[in-house]
This record gives C-alpha cells, sequence and structure tokens, in this order.
C-alpha cells in the first residue's frame, strides 16, 4: 500500500470505535476480534513504518475516544476544569493511550517479513507486549485491554485463571491475526481451513476449561450486605452534608444482620481520628451484634501529616486496616511536585495528595473470611491483587465511581473486577458509592448488582475459598517468557534476512 487514503483511515477508525462494544455494558465480545482483524489486515499492506504508525494511531483515537471520555465528565464536572481545557486533555490523554496500538502499527512494518508472518507471529506479539506495557508504564493504565472483553461470557475467559488478562489479550489478537490472514491471503485452500482449525481449538480449549475448578470452597457462607449511598459528588465533601451521610450510612447498616457489612471507598467523610467515638462504637456493635464485622472506607492519618486513602474494620474482630497501595497519578497524588505542583489549583479534588499504602499488607481477618481488600483503581492489576493469595479466601473492592457519572465507566470497572475472580478462583465484592455495586463469584458471574445511581443494599450470601490457580502461583511470568521467546525467534529471523 503506496497511499494512506481516507477510506482506508475511516475505516480504521471506525474499527477501534466499534471494538469498545465489546465491552461492558454491552458486553458484545467478539467485536474486539473483528476489530483487531480489521486493523491487522490494514498493518499488513502497510509498506513503511510511517503508515502503520498512523493506521495503528487512527484506530487508537477511535478506541479510546470512544472507550475513556469518561475522563472529560471527572475534569470538567467534578474537578471544575474549563471546559475548553478539559476537552484538550482528554483528547491529548487519549492520543497518548492511542500510541500504543500505533506502536504496534510501526513495530510490525520495522522488519521486511512476508505478510504472513508478521500478522501471525508479529502483530499479536507486539499487541501483547504494548498492552502490558500500558499496564505499568508511568503507573499505569490497564484500562480497556482487550483481554477484559472475554469476561465472564466469551470460551477464552475459561484461560484467565492460567494465563491473566494480558494472556487471553494475547490469544485475542492471535485468533485476530488468523481471522484476517485467511480472509487476505492467496495461500492454498488447506492452509486457510487449519488458521480456522487453530480459531475453533482455541475456542474449545478455553469453553472446556471454563468448567475447571481451580480453587476449593472453605468455611461456611458468610451472610453480606454491599452498601451503596449515592452520595452526589459535588455534595460528598461539604462540611455541611457530612452529619447526612453519616446518619445514611448508619441506617442502612443497621437495617441489616449480615455478618459482613461492606461501605464504599471514603464513605465516611472524615478522617478517623475526627469520626465521632459514638458512631464508631455504634458501627463495631452493630457488628458484633450480628456475629462480624462492618468494612468502611475512609481517610486515616492526619491533614496535618501523612494520610492514607484506607479501609477499616470495626466489629466482632480486633479493628483492621488496609492503605491504599496503588494510588491514581493527579487524582490521588502528584507525581513531581516541582513540575506538576500547579494542577492542584486548577483541578478541585479534595484529599489529592494521600501517601502510599505498604506493599505487603496482608488479608483482614473478617467477618469469617480472610478479605483481600482493594481500593477503587487498584483492582485493574491483577499481579498486585495476587500479593494477598492464596492467603486470601474472599476480595473485596470498594470504589467511589461518582466522579465519572453516568457514562461507561463504572461497568467497564465492574469488568476489572469480573476479570480479577476468574484469575484467583475467588468471589469478588463490590461496594460503591454510586454503582455498579455487585456479588461476582469464583468464575466471574455477576450473581447480583444493584442498580447505579440509586440508594440501597445488596444482601447475598458468599463462599470462601482456598487453593492457588495457575495465575495466582505464577503471574504474569510465563507470558512473559513466552513472548520472550518469540521475540528472540523474531529478531534472529529478522537478522539473518538483512543482507
Amino acid at each position: 500500500m503506496r497511499r494512506l487514503s481516507s477510506p482506508l483511515l475511516l475505516a480504521s477508525l471506525s474499527a477501534g470505535a466499534l471494538a469498545v462494544a465489546g465491552f461492558a455494558p454491552l458486553g458484545l465480545w467478539p467485536l474486539p476480534m473483528l476489530s483487531l482483524a480489521v486493523l491487522f489486515a490494514l498493518l499488513a499492506r502497510t509498506a513503511s513504518k510511517r503508515a502503520g504508525f498512523l493506521v495503528g494511531l487512527v484506530w487508537g483515537w477511535g478506541f479510546f475516544i470512544a472507550g475513556v471520555s469518561w475522563v472529560f465528565v471527572s475534569l470538567s464536572v467534578y474537578g471544575g476544569m474549563a471546559t475548553w481545557l478539559a476537552a484538550l486533555a482528554t483528547f491529548l490523554f487519549c492520543t497518548v493511550l492511542a500510541l500504543f496500538p500505533a506502536a504496534v502499527g510501526a513495530l510490525q512494518a520495522r522488519w521486511s517479513a512476508s505478510p504472513a508472518w508478521r500478522l501471525l507471529l508479529v502483530m499479536p506479539l507486539a499487541w501483547g507486549a504494548t498492552e502490558w506495557v500500558r499496564g505499568w508504564l508511568f503507573t499505569g493504565f490497564p484500562w480497556l485491554v482487550a483481554g477484559y472483553s472475554q469476561v465472564p461470557a466469551s470460551p477464552l475467559a475459561g484461560y484467565a485463571p492460567l494465563v491473566g488478562v494480558y494472556g487471553v489479550s494475547y490469544l485475542l489478537a492471535l485468533i485476530a491475526a488468523l481471522l484476517a490472514w485467511s480472509v487476505t491471503t492467496r495461500s492454498r485452500l488447506v492452509l486457510r481451513i487449519w488458521a480456522v482449525v487453530a480459531i475453533m481449538a482455541l475456542g474449545v480449549g478455553g469453553q472446556a476449561l471454563r468448567d475447571v475448578d481451580w480453587t476449593t470452597p472453605e468455611g461456611a457462607p458468610t451472610t453480606v450486605a454491599l452498601l451503596q449511598g449515592n452520595i452526589p459528588q459535588d455534595m460528598k465533601w461539604q462540611p455541611e452534608t457530612a452529619q447526612a451521610t453519616l446518619a445514611t450510612y448508619a441506617r442502612m447498616a443497621t437495617a441489616s444482620p449480615a455478618q459482613l457489612i461492606v461501605l464504599p471507598e471514603t464513605a465516611l467523610p472524615l478522617f478517623e481520628s475526627e469520626l465521632p467515638d459514638s458512631y464508631r462504637e455504634g458501627l463495631a456493635a452493630l457488628g458484633r451484634q450480628n456475629g462480624g464485622d462492618v468494612l468502611t472506607g475512609l481517610p486515616t492519618g492526619s491533614p496535618a501529616g501523612a494520610y492514607y486513602n484506607s479501609v477499616i474494620s470495626v466489629g466482632a474482630a480486633a479493628s483492621q486496616r488496609y492503605h491504599k497501595v496503588h494510588l491514581v497519578p493527579f487524582g490521588e497524588y502528584i507525581p513531581l511536585k516541582a513540575v506538576w505542583g500547579w494542577v492542584i489549583e486548577v483541578l478541585h479534588i479534595p484529599l489529592s495528595d494521600f501517601a502510599r499504602g505498604a506493599v505487603g499488607q496482608r488479608p483482614l481477618a473478617i467477618g469469617g473470611q480472610r478479605v483481600a481488600a482493594n481500593i477503587c483503581y487498584e483492582d485493574a492489576f491483577g499481579e498486585e491483587i495476587i500479593r494477598q493469595l492464596p492467603e486470601a479466601s474472599v476480595l473485596v473492592n470498594v470504589s467511589n465511581l461518582a466522579w465519572f457519572g453516568d457514562s461507561f465507566a463504572p461497568w467497564q470497572h465492574a469488568q476489572l473486577s469480573q476479570m480479577r475472580a476468574l484469575e484467583t478462583g475467588r468471589m469478588m465484592l463490590r461496594s460503591t458509592n454510586t454503582g455498579v455495586t455487585a456479588i461476582i463469584d469464583a468464575k466471574g458471574r455477576m450473581l447480583a448488582s444493584l442498580p447505579p445511581f440509586t440508594a440501597g443494599s445488596l444482601s447475598g450470601e458468599i463462599q470462601g475459598y482456598a487453593g492457588s490457580t495457575p495465575y495466582v502461583r505464577w503471574g504474569n511470568a510465563p507470558v512473559l517468557a513466552l513472548w520472550g521467546v518469540l521475540g528472540v525467534g523474531w529478531l534472529a529471523a529478522a537478522l539473518r534476512r538483512r543482507p
């Protein structure tokens, strides 16, 4: 392909935007495969790194602008940023993310291999590797990693307990490459049939793995109540509404007889030191009365010193706490303050300079379970969640997603939790301020949820699990090792082709 035409770039842009429908809440999981197949087919026709870069960049624009433009809501509506500046910041953010598929386009054109080798080896490898890099570079933004789209309904979800979300992403990209090759190649029919057979084999294998129980039930079930206060974000931190918020959660908690009652992230809009003793003792008495504990989010520490985004427990067990480890840049802390300190003046985000919790924190022994607590965005990082396993029997995420309004963000976030449940073979509880509050089983299926933007209590029963999935044992190491072997082979072949 000598020249990039407008229809070709429009096809790439449209394919990227279409892929978003494969993720929650729509969940049309075949679409990301088809979207990547279109991208790969277009890239196979590119004749230069520049052309490959542009095709990938445009695909990335379609994908990320359609998929994560809810960032605009948090910046403009709740962050107080001027509309034009929020729009510009959102576009620049999406452009930075689009550089990753652009890198795939440039990398696959870097070596003058045949289109078949580029499609079947280089593109899936480059896709998986760049998604993994996106998951940790500059603290990481693994949102909309392709593998998440396959949870929980796709056959590829069966591979999650073995290879995690990045392994599922690689398999999805491999299927997309096989599809693109079988449609565009002029090779013999028998070879194209073998490509279809390989796709079917991956699907059948994944479907069979979905029935494997990697972990086993442990102990008696626990009754739970997950509270969703639906406190508007613009009112949450107002001093005049704090008492009303405390009363709302006290009333909701008192109405539940559950052994484990979970309140959302920063549900109590006061520092722990400011929390009235009578209020804290009331929650503790409720926990003891129910034979369990209340777990609530609130800031701990001191506004004059280090403070943390935390959850604390009160009730039958001794009080325990977990401090958030993986903080959100600019939302919870300001990196390189000498350079970016001005952002605090532009964004009106309360408590935007949290301290980081210790990496080695252990599960909380509460409500008859060993709870691996994680706060908001932390459940986007599977390799960090497994630090508390296999000791933990259940996962609990507390979040406040009111920052993103009525967008795809809460549903996309819930899908991250579904993947973590699959990877670990543990149930996941989600207690959020505005949604999606849910109970997720060990297969990643959402058993029950509350409607978004409603106040309520989600009651149910959970089962603790023991044991380790392969992903809990080895994390991303096997997938990275496979990519390393393939990468070395790719480089060796490329060097041999040089004159």
